[in-house]
C-alpha cells in the first residue's frame, strides 16, 4: 500500500493547489524522484504545464503532458488528467477531484487540499477511502 500524505494549505483555490504542486514536484525532482501530477481536466494540464516554468523566478522543472499520442515519457515529471505514465513514478501528486486510478501502485501519494470548503470536504472523503483501502496516512497543515 501507499504512503498518502494530505497537505492542507492555508490558501484557497485551484491556483494555490497548483503552485504547491509545482514546489513539491520540483523538490522531488531535485531529489532524483520521478513525479506524476494528476489533474482534473485538460485545462488543468495546460495551466500546470505553463506554471511549472513560471511558478518562481528561475524555476526549471523538466516535464511533459502525457496524451494519447505520447509514447514512453521522456521527462521525470509528467502531467495528465486521464492517463497514467507507463512506468509508475515515485510520487503521485493528485490535484484531481477523486482518488487517481491505480494510486495503490505508487509508493507515495500527495493529496493537495486548499482551504476552500469544497476542497476540504472532498479531501475528507478521500481520506476515508484511502484509510478503508489500507493505505498509511499522514496530514500536514501548512
Amino acid at each position: 500500500m501507499s504512503q498518502v500524505d494530505f497537505y492542507i494549505l492555508p490558501g484557497r483555490g485551484d491556483m494555490a493547489r497548483a503552485q504547491f504542486a509545482c514546489k513539491l514536484a520540483e523538490k522531488a525532482w531535485r531529489l532524483d524522484n520521478s513525479v506524476h501530477i494528476c489533474v482534473a481536466d485538460s485545462a488543468g494540464e495546460k495551466m500546470l504545464d505553463d506554471l511549472l516554468w513560471t511558478f518562481r523566478d528561475g524555476s526549471f522543472v523538466p516535464h511533459e503532458i502525457i496524451d494519447s499520442s505520447s509514447g514512453e515519457q521522456q521527462s521525470a515529471v509528467t502531467i495528465a488528467c486521464n492517463k497514467l505514465p507507463i512506468i509508475h513514478p515515485d510520487l503521485l501528486i493528485n490535484l484531481g477531484d477523486t482518488i487517481a486510478d491505480n494510486s495503490a501502485s505508487f509508493a507515495r501519494v500527495a493529496e493537495v487540499v486548499s482551504a476552500d470548503e469544497d476542497s476540504l470536504q472532498q479531501s475528507r472523503q478521500r481520506f476515508v477511502d484511502y484509510r478503508d483501502q489500507g493505505h498509511t496516512l499522514g496530514t500536514h497543515k501548512l
